[in-house]
């Protein structure tokens, strides 16, 4: 009776499980939405994010649906640590990133009526020094102070470009 219990228990979670990432956005990126992918691996994607407030700023997405840190595996864990080694070391060497202030917040699933959250995680890169992107020069003006999450997008679609192709690079 116990096996047959936690059986039906096991399809009942894969079934939920395959519900919630049938709704969920980021299980569900199109071809288009993947268009800045910067690193690919077994358990992670890593994306250039679409706002560009803070120059170089990325989002790192489980692939697997999952809700929490709490529920990553030890693999999981293992694999995060090596891409933010990686993702740091890269947007140092090609942007002149001085520090990273890393982020995991859930709070606008919660603002729907049926949240359906999905563990990713933002890294935004800080500069000391202005930065210099085709010509243009952008300044990080809360450098050594929190971020502000309602900074508005700095960079031209032709900038973000120049953005994803020197961190690429760097990940060679």
């Amino acid at each position: 009776m116990l096996i047959r219990q936690r059986l039906f228990n096991g399809y009942n979670n894969y079934k939920w499980c395959n519900s919630m990432r049938k709704m969920c956005s980021w299980c569900n990126l199109t071809e288009s939405e993947k268009k800045y992918l910067l690193i690919n691996c077994d358990y992670w994607d890593v994306y250039l994010a679409d706002k560009q407030d803070y120059i170089g700023r990325c989002i790192l997405v489980l692939k697997r649906h999952c809700e929490s840190l709490s529920q990553l595996n030890n693999e999981e864990w293992a694999e995060l640590k090596e891409l933010i080694e990686e993702l740091e070391t890269a947007i140092t060497n090609s942007l002149g990133a001085n520090m990273f202030n890393w982020s995991c917040l859930m709070n606008d699933f919660y603002k729907s009526s049926n949240p359906n959250p999905h563990l990713h995680i933002h890294v935004r890169p800080r500069y000391k020094s202005p930065i210099v992107i085709n010509g243009k020069t952008f300044n990080d003006e809360e450098f050594a102070h929190h971020y502000d999450n309602h900074k508005h997008n700095k960079l031209s679609e032709s900038e973000k470009e120049t953005v994803y192709n020197f961190i690429k690079e760097a990940l060679k």
